[in-house]
């Protein structure tokens, strides 16, 4: 009943609004405001949150530092990792608040919260004392919420904006660090802190990222940081990863890490699952997973793809979002037709829309003929078993979306589901003879 109440009230209802920050305030005072006495950073916006998290986590870790991790994938309790089943960047108010308390009683002083921003607006993590905040970019997300970019741009700023009004802890400045090749970034550096580092690839950069060079096993590129130039050599391929890096390496610096203790962790950082994660065959084809959830990042990873010069042909597994953010559907349409030789479209979590209704939206959009480099099977698996039976040598398949979730939301009930493991399975088949080829 409480359920179906939730779905007619407008998330945007100031009533449901108010209601979530009474929520916050008495999650703060019944576990005692753990906040105020630790190292909070956010890292926060559309895409990479995730990545960015888990390297800065890793990192700490690596360094001998105690850390609690939330992020959209993950949780790390100092030595301890756990999948996040919420399928929630930001997880309810007293989750949160009882994590955070779990954590200072181990003796733990940094936290990293990947933040959204539904968990901005619905008071998941208000009363947090916060410190320093990575913006990683800016691209089309949460409109079902928003409703427009401008609403989405101000939910985001609002942690700016209210970074310096906390408590400052000892030792600890107010930071930001910001992505200024991302759009929107100026109405970020227009804010006041007590330390701001602009990083990306433009020349007024206070980290820059220069001579990027993507190899077979290593990414190497260079980050000018005012008189002195950073070399870095590590296994987190793509291009994307050197924003990661350097966000990370801008929140090492605001917590006063020296630079060859930096350069020390970076050089053995193990790749980061989720964002592009290649699944090993010994079929002579590749095959990658990515949360390719919004427009940019579908484009970037497909881009990223395109650029690989072992390519014949990309063969992507496609879906279609549910209800949230609709308006996402023919921009993401026209990215994937347009940098796939082939596509196979099917399901994803449908929640309260089912599937077929779901891509009779999205086929308003599609110009494709089925059958013609083109497929619609709604069964998951079956589309990606149809993927990997058609692709021949020197292809590439791209199954986007749902990366390292362990769940499903059918209009029934969640299932068991993960995208790697049934990609697994399926190549074992084949190489078991138990699919025919």
């Amino acid at each position: 009943m409480l359920d179906k109440l939730k779905h007619l009230i407008a998330l945007d209802n100031p009533f449901r609004l108010l209601y979530h920050k009474i929520r916050a305030v008495l999650a703060n005072i019944v576990y005692g405001f753990p906040s105020s006495d630790m190292t909070i950073i956010w890292v926060t916006w559309t895409n990479w949150k995730t990545t960015t998290c888990n390297i800065i986590a890793k990192w700490l870790i690596k360094a001998w530092e105690k850390v609690f991790m939330f992020s959209t994938v993950n949780i790390i309790m100092w030595d301890q990792e756990f999948i996040n089943e919420t399928k929630m960047t930001s997880p309810d108010v007293f989750e949160l608040q009882r994590l955070l308390k779990m954590a200072k009683k181990q003796g733990i002083k940094t936290a990293i919260i990947e933040t959204a921003s539904h968990g901005i607006k619905m008071s998941r993590v208000r009363g947090i004392n916060y410190d320093i905040v990575a913006l990683t970019n800016i691209t089309q997300d949460h409109l079902d919420l928003h409703k427009t970019m401008e609403d989405y741009v101000n939910t985001k700023l609002q942690i700016f904006k209210n970074l310096i009004t906390y408590k400052r802890k000892p030792l600890v400045k107010k930071s930001a660090i910001v992505n200024i090749d991302s759009d929107y970034h100026s109405l970020f550096t227009n804010e006041t802190y007590d330390v701001l580092y602009r990083y990306g690839k433009a020349p007024e950069s206070d980290l820059q990222i220069i001579d990027i060079k993507e190899e077979q096993e290593y990414n190497t590129f260079k980050i000018k940081v005012w008189a002195k130039t950073l070399d870095i050599k590590t296994k987190l391929r793509w291009a994307f990863n050197a924003y990661n890096i350097t966000a990370s390496i801008g929140v090492f610096m605001c917590l006063n890490i020296k630079q060859d203790k930096i350069l020390e962790i970076v050089k053995d950082i193990s790749p980061v699952a989720w964002r592009l994660e290649e699944v090993e065959n010994i079929e002579w084809f590749k095959i990658f997973i990515d949360y390719a959830h919004t427009p940019d990042a579908l484009e970037n990873t497909l881009g990223t793809i395109n650029e690989i010069k072992w390519n014949w042909k990309i063969i992507t597994v496609f879906w279609a979002t549910w209800d949230r953010d609709k308006t996402k559907r023919p921009i993401m349409w026209e990215i994937v037709s347009r940098l796939s030789d082939k596509v196979v479209l099917t399901q994803d979590d449908d929640y309260s829309e089912k599937t077929w209704e779901i891509i009779k939206d999205v086929l308003l959009w599609i110009e494709r003929k089925e059958g013609e480099d083109f497929w619609i099977i709604t069964d998951r698996e079956e589309a990606i078993r149809n993927a990997i039976l058609q692709a021949e040598a020197w292809d590439t398949i791209l199954i986007a979306w749902k990366w390292d979730e362990h769940v499903m939301v059918t209009n029934a009930w969640a299932i068991p589901w993960h995208d790697k493991t049934k990609v697994q399975e399926i190549l074992k088949a084949l190489d078991d003879n138990k699919i025919v080829n």
